[in-house]
């Protein structure tokens, strides 16, 4: 059966927030949308258009169409997809810590959901899919339901509940123009850490709920962590060096993910807007290179995952 037009769009993501590693996440209003349409010629192909383009596969091989394809093929409606044109308008940074493969994976779970069922997918069976696939669910979670999230794992698969956030928190992201793999950051985290580090991040984690639901005047204090961000820092010292400036200055900015990308939790507008009038447009690099930033205020995504056909 040939696919017929839909549209998926995905929020970017953050996760972890500082202490809360591979747990919480947040939905933020920067978008990747998706367009599946109907091709006679038998093959797929992608036109990518913003963030990637020039970069990512124009076939088979592009995350989206791989992972729907992979999906197709567990559902056991391989045969729903001929050919097809994929059109990928990405707005959310290629590895820059802003959840742009968990946005690719969610968009290609939601299409093969919805060319399987001719519905639209049920959300919890989306976030089960897609954290599967991805791996983690700390980036599937918002990205599927919007908002601020809290994921684990057991023995049954992946799970979420929401977190409200309070109004008044509003991010700031600080992206700048190197990048780093996941992977690569991943390796340097230990296998052990000192059970008062352990400690240190429980609480903060738990403080860090509270804070995003009603206390933002607690931000500063609940993104502390000892648990990742100190070992990522040697692969992206301008990354850690610019969140040591900016906290030493009051305000609650974390690694974005695995990084490089800055996060700034922001207590209100007023200390957001001041952020980025403060972002610095350049820093200094490794070998005397320099780092170029783009300083943004973005909005938390209440929405997560939409698919319209």
């Amino acid at each position: 059966m040939s696919v017929t037009r839909l549209r998926v769009r995905v929020p970017a993501t953050t996760a972890n927030l500082g202490p809360g590693f591979d747990t919480l996440g947040l939905a933020l209003g920067l978008w990747n949308e998706v367009i599946v349409e109907p091709d006679d010629s038998g093959r797929i192909r992608v036109d990518v258009h913003g963030s990637g383009r020039g970069r990512l596969p124009r076939d088979e091989r592009h995350l989206v169409v791989r992972t729907m394809l992979d999906t197709l093929d567990r559902l056991g409606s391989r045969d729903r997809l001929d050919g097809a044109r994929v059109i990928a308008r990405n707005e959310v940074p290629q590895s820059g810590g802003l959840g742009s493969s968990a946005s690719a994976v969610v968009a290609g779970v939601a299409a093969a959901l919805w060319l399987h069922t001719g519905a639209l997918p049920d959300r919890d069976e989306l976030f089960r899919l897609a954290s599967a696939a991805e791996g983690h669910p700390d980036n599937a979670a918002p990205a599927v339901y919007g908002g601020g999230t809290i994921a684990w794992q057991d023995d049954s698969g992946a799970h979420a509940v929401p977190i409200a956030v309070d109004p008044r928190v509003t991010p700031v992201i600080l992206v700048p123009d190197y990048q780093v793999r996941t992977a690569e950051t991943r390796r340097l985290l230990p296998e052990r850490v000192p059970l008062a580090d352990a400690v240190f991040d429980v609480s903060r984690a738990a403080l860090l709920v509270r804070a995003l639901e009603a206390r933002p005047d607690l931000l500063p204090a609940a993104t502390e962590d000892r648990l990742h961000q100190p070992y990522r820092a040697e692969a992206m010292r301008p990354t850690a060096e610019l969140i040591g400036r900016l906290r030493g200055a009051g305000h609650a900015a974390v690694l974005s993910g695995a990084g490089p990308t800055v996060l700034v939790l922001a207590q209100s507008p007023v200390e957001a807007d001041a952020v980025v009038a403060q972002a610095p447009a350049r820093t200094a690099g490794a070998g005397g290179l320099e780092v170029r930033w783009r300083a943004r205020r973005v909005a938390v995504a209440r929405d997560g995952a939409t698919v319209v056909a």
